[in-house]
């Protein structure tokens, strides 16, 4: 029989978090480092170039371990698609380092497979749940901030006390655009946008 081939997925959320703990769990389990794959990017959907690259290199004799459930995936219908994708169309064993029963190489049995399925339903559930929670929290939190006043976008700069004066001179070709510019501290693109907005409301 063929040795199995051990397999490794890391992901992160975004490329300013660092993989090194998970890296250094699966270096620890004795994963060959060119077996390790890792994305950097969200678990809200499965395409993810290093996870599909995985994905093809998975068979009967592959053993595919991740940290925890949530760095495979973050959405419960996806989850479990992929899940069913890799022990019943690849055939490989999938191991969850932090959740032991998420361990597809024990009790082969009807049994095994039927509580394997369970707590991955329930954890892939509980995933998708914390999920839609964090984007709920931020939208309340905008909406809260919003009311005490808080601004969002780029800050609205003042225009300088002599904006006005300047612009008329200009309007009226006493200055030159450059000269304008100076005389209000701007960029010539600047005060020239600012001054077309002014003239347009008056």
């Amino acid at each position: 029989m063929e040795s199995q081939k051990l397999y490794a997925y890391i992901r992160v959320s975004s490329r300013d978090q660092n993989e090194d703990r998970q890296m250094i769990v699966m270096r620890n389990l004795g994963i060959p480092e060119r077996n390790i794959f890792v994305d950097k990017q969200s678990g809200k959907d499965f395409d993810r170039p290093q996870y599909k690259k995985l994905l093809r290199k998975l068979d009967e004799n592959s053993v595919m371990y991740v940290k925890s459930i949530d760095r495979l995936g973050r959405s419960y219908r996806d989850l479990n698609e992929q899940w069913r994708i890799i022990t019943k169309e690849k055939h490989a064993d999938i191991v969850v380092v932090d959740m032991p029963l998420l361990d597809t190489r024990r009790e082969k049995n009807l049994m095994g497979t039927l509580i394997g399925d369970i707590v991955l339903a329930l954890l892939s559930y509980v995933a998708e749940n914390e999920r839609l929670c964090i984007k709920q929290r931020q939208a309340e939190g905008i909406i809260a901030a919003k009311a005490r006043g808080v601004k969002f976008g780029r800050p609205v700069h003042k225009l300088p006390n002599n904006f006005y004066e300047v612009c008329c001179k200009w309007q009226n070709k006493q200055i030159t655009i450059r000269q304008a510019a100076v005389d209000c501290g701007m960029a010539e693109s600047t005060f020239f946008k600012k001054a077309r907005q002014y003239m347009n409301k008056a």
